[in-house]
């Protein structure tokens, strides 16, 4: 019984892990919302980024080595990390003016 409990309780720990590893992010007027967006250090992180322009949008960042093509009214997912301690930019590459934000990992 002791065993089965432990093994219960290691499931629920990933169950919940698994579930604050997504971060969403909306591409909207050509800006990233939010701009920035925080994160534990250390972890693998999904960002699900819908794209709710009209126009197509590249997520791209140098520092988190990801580029992704994301087609208007779709979402695409992007794993980053595990994370050292920092900021990491990131930028649409079709309108870089506008469309500008950070990953920041505590």
């Amino acid at each position: 019984m002791k065993i089965l409990f432990v093994l219960l309780s290691s499931l629920f720990s990933l169950c919940v892990w698994a579930a604050n590893a997504e971060v969403a992010l909306v591409i909207r007027d050509h800006r990233f919302e939010p701009a920035e967006v925080r994160v534990p250090a250390g972890q693998k992180i999904k960002l699900v980024v819908h794209n709710q322009d009209t126009t197509p949008e590249e997520f791209e960042s140098h520092e988190l080595n990801r580029e992704k093509l994301i087609a208007p009214g779709t979402k695409a997912n992007i794993f980053i990390g595990p994370l050292k301690p920092g900021r990491y930019p990131f930028f649409g590459e079709f309108n870089e003016k506008t469309a500008r934000g950070a990953v920041i990992a505590e």
